[in-house]
């Protein structure tokens, strides 16, 4: 247990360090350690006894493993009771984060003091639970109404702002673990009232008040249930006495841990853990040195680039054509950290910070030459980006890393026009790039290992989630949103309104439905991108024709208002009904299941396909895809995710089924599924594939 627990003392002051690198999880090794350490002290004679966390942080609370599993002995609340039983004075010193059962293990302590940039909170309904070891009854009795909006929200306060809720009795500067034990040394004959028995903050609360809190805040939840959990839970806090409210946690908290949402936000969280492992780089694989960035283009997309990059403190150039352009592209990304700014969300010394690691470039053949990674963000044309790379090719130093931000266009191609083709790969940012997290790393026929692995490190040092995909048109998520497209257009023919669609994507967790976001992107895009392919979309095209090209011109699938909220269109519902009279389609009401599955399974069918192909990994690596940069809600835990949750023999035989209705070849089932169908299999058993 002394591995786990360390045990040391200043003079009657003892102190329990958990020591379970790197994050302090509450394994079963460290409660009982935990529970040794105390009987320990408190036969010694401690006047007090500070408990914190060795390393980086006090601690990230329950070990995740550990879910699903008989819980061995002693448990959480154990450990709690003889905290709360102990004559000595127990002061949480906490650092770095305290989050979940760490917070609640510091909730159980007579008191607790923290360094002013702690990070605390109870971030359980993030996973699809409830905590479970007392902070939906122990915070509320300590901080009141407060307590509703960190539980639902899952977002963490600092330790300054803890201290001025009540969260923590002090905020301590300087090194925490001298400091705390000058603090409980100084305390140690203090009568503390333990969270549990408090009740000044919670009784005779206005509970209309509370009610019409939590329905703002469950508001925002769309559909996912562990909100309401917490809020219910939270809700006991104000009215049962704190035994019975423990009971309403413990009978919430197992009812969501055993249902399908928190399976799928597990699920993701693991996926984000494992799609780090990369097949295709050898451990050992060291990055190219990346201390200046410069990006080619400073349009949304290159502005957004530069501007992740900034954010992080990696010094970016942008490259115009020319100076007009890049005022243009330095002011929006000056106006956008000043809306942050005015926002309250940043300081003005982070601003000038951010600020002064941006800079700008007309003299392509100067800044590519001083670069160490280029990011090309042009126009979205074959010929254009060879031309650029050819140029890069050309200016930049041997050995530099060429990456396109191409959404669609094959990398291989872009890397002929280079002598270097080993060093090019893509870096497909999703818009708005600097607030997306994901980064679709594509790797071409000939890219290299260091080349990944550079484009890995400065896609982490950045803040982005990393997913390395093969290179195909549209790779993984622009490739399987893109099926779905002859669907969409069919239903529209067949029967429904645009509204009928964004209501049934919305209702099953998406942000915004496909039409609305066409309509945010762009109509034209699509447009152009159907006339390069030589294919129609007679209602889609008849939208764009009609000028009615998204919210930049105020009118596409929806009419919008000066500040672009979105109403529905009698011109678009004309175009559509026009369009099905004169290809003769007879219109019918069609029910949103089929809606949704007309939706979901060209998606799942394509993700199947990106499989067999090798252009991903493993399945988990298209949920965290579509979970980080394609709108979908993560308690859904992603396509393939959804596609198992189905059956595998469901999906084939519904996938067939309309395949044939609607005559759509992309809903053939692929390979895959037929053999996964035939073998009952799942998506989550399978075993990686080489990209």
């Amino acid at each position: 247990m002394a591995d786990f627990v360390e045990h040391a003392t200043d003079g009657d002051i003892h102190i329990l360090r958990i020591a379970n690198a790197p994050v302090n999880t509450l394994r079963t090794e460290v409660r009982a350690g935990l529970l040794a350490g105390l009987q320990a002290a408190q036969k010694a004679g401690a006047k007090a006894v500070v408990l914190m966390g060795a390393g980086r942080g006090f601690s990230a609370g329950a070990e995740m493993t550990e879910f699903g599993k008989p819980r061995q002995a002693p448990g959480l609340n154990e450990v709690f009771d003889a905290i709360e039983q102990s004559k000595a004075p127990v002061v949480a010193a906490i650092h770095g984060h305290a989050l979940g059962g760490g917070l609640e293990l510091a909730l159980a302590c007579q008191a607790r003091v923290a360094a002013p940039n702690a990070q605390i909170g109870l971030p359980e309904v993030k996973r699809g639970f409830v905590p479970g070891a007392g902070g939906t009854q122990r915070l509320p009795r300590l901080i009141g109404m407060e307590a509703l909006t960190m539980i639902v929200s899952g977002d963490p306060v600092s330790g300054t702002r803890a201290g001025a809720l009540g969260i923590v009795d002090a905020v301590l500067e300087g090194d925490l673990e001298k400091a705390a034990i000058a603090w409980a040394r100084a305390n140690a004959g203090k009568s503390f009232t333990l969270a549990r028995n408090r009740t000044d903050k919670t009784q005779g609360q206005d509970m209309a008040a509370f009610d019409e809190a939590a329905k703002k805040l469950l508001a925002r939840s769309r559909g996912q249930e562990s909100p309401k959990g917490c809020a219910d839970c939270v809700r006991a806090a104000f009215t049962l006495p704190f035994e019975e409210g423990l009971q309403v946690e413990r009978d919430t908290l197992a009812r969501l841990v055993a249902g399908e949402q928190s399976k799928a936000l597990r699920h993701i969280l693991f996926g984000e853990r494992e799609v780090a492992r990369i097949p295709d780089v050898p451990e050992g694989t060291a990055p190219l040195p990346v201390k200046k960035l410069v990006v080619i283009g400073g349009g949304t997309m290159g502005g957004g680039i530069a501007m992740s990059a900034a954010n992080f403190g990696l010094p970016v150039t942008i490259v115009e054509t020319s100076q007009d352009a890049l005022d243009r592209g330095i002011k929006r990304c000056e106006d956008n950290w000043k809306r942050t700014l005015s926002s309250g969300r940043m300081t003005q010394a982070e601003y000038e910070k951010r600020r002064a690691n941006l800079t700008g470039s007309v003299d392509f053949e100067k800044a590519v030459g001083e670069a160490d990674l280029v990011i090309e963000a042009v126009f979205e044309e074959m010929g254009v980006k060879k031309e650029v790379f050819a140029r890069l090719d050309k200016a930049a130093r041997p050995g530099i890393v060429l990456a396109s931000n191409t959404s669609t266009l094959d990398i291989d191609q872009i890397a002929s026009a280079t002598s270097r083709p080993e060093l090019v790969c893509g870096m497909h940012f999703f818009s708005p790039a600097n607030v997306m997290r994901l980064l679709e790393i594509v790797k071409g026929s000939k890219t290299s290992a260091a080349t990944l692995a550079t484009a890995l490190d400065v896609g982490k040092r950045i803040g982005k989630l990393n997913v390395v995909v093969g290179n195909c048109d549209g790779f993984v998520a622009n490739r399987m949103n893109g099926k779905r497209g002859l669907q969409i257009e069919k239903l529209l023919q067949e029967g429904c309104l645009p509204q009928d669609i964004d209501r049934v994507m919305e209702t099953f967790g998406l942000a915004m439905g496909p039409l609305a976001i066409g309509d945010l992107a762009g109509l034209d895009i699509g447009a152009a991108v159907r006339k390069a392919r030589g294919t129609v979309a007679p209602i889609a095209d008849a939208v764009v024709a009609a000028g009615r090209i998204g919210q930049k011109v105020g009118k596409g699938y929806y009419d919008y208002d000066e500040n672009r909220k979105r109403m529905l269109s009698k011109e678009v519902e004309a175009i559509i009904l026009d369009t099905s009279e004169k290809m003769q389609v007879r219109r019918r009401k069609i029910d949103d299941q089929e809606i949704l599955e007309r939706l979901l399974l060209p998606i799942v069918n394509e993700g199947a396909r990106c499989l067999e192909e090798g252009i991903s990994y493993r399945p988990v690596d298209i949920d965290v895809i579509f979970i980080s940069g394609a709108g979908w809600p993560a308690w859904r835990g992603g396509p393939m995710f959804w596609a198992d949750t189905q059956g595998m023999k469901a999906i084939r035989d519904k996938l067939a089924h309309y395949a044939e209705a609607t005559n759509d070849p992309n809903l053939k089932p692929a390979a895959l599924i037929e053999d996964l169908a035939a073998k009952g299999g799942s998506f989550a058993a399978m075993k990686g594939s080489k990209v």
